[in-house]
């Protein structure tokens, strides 16, 4: 059984996660008798270093998808945390209110995607990291966010800090 669920998210992560960063599962917690676990993953930003972020998201069994009868998709329940973990040292980032994905994980085998996208608040000097879940054809209320101040910090911006 385990192998073919591990076929779907296989299938799922591949479908979708072209071209993202990378994470690595740090926590597994088991949340029930069948099978159900939340997965905490770290996350570091490419164009950020000294930033890393443990988002979290809900693994439903092989029984639950037998049991729910939905085979291909897990919950959009997420939560994000990031914190400075080194000196900060920012490079070419994206200014605009929309900011730029530097996650994404596929949640269902092609219409849901959990991604972490990161804005600059440019007026309160911070970054701000947003998780959440993108669908195909309907969108999720489901987010979190983490900032990260950056006045007072001794950061290095490759292409000068943006006036």
């Amino acid at each position: 059984m385990s192998a073919l669920r591990n076929l779907f998210l296989s299938a799922a992560f591949l479908t979708v996660s072209a071209g993202a960063t990378s994470a690595e599962v740090v926590g597994k917690v088991g949340v029930d008798w069948i099978g159900n676990d939340i997965i905490i993953e770290a996350v570091s930003d490419p164009e950020v270093k000294g930033v890393t972020c443990h988002v979290t998201y809900f693994d439903r069994s092989l029984i639950d998808r037998f049991k729910n009868g939905n085979w291909f998709e897990d919950p959009s329940n997420n939560s994000i945390a990031c914190r400075q973990t080194g000196p900060i040292e920012i490079g070419n980032i994206d200014m605009s209110k929309d900011g730029s994905e530097v996650f994404r994980q596929g949640m269902s085998l092609i219409w849901k995607t959990l991604a972490v996208n990161r804005i600059y608040d440019k007026a309160n000097n911070t970054l701000i990291y947003l998780a959440h879940s993108r669908e195909l054809t309907d969108g999720s209320a489901k987010m979190s966010i983490s900032t990260i101040p950056l006045y007072g910090q001794d950061v290095v911006w490759k292409n000068g800090k943006p006036q």
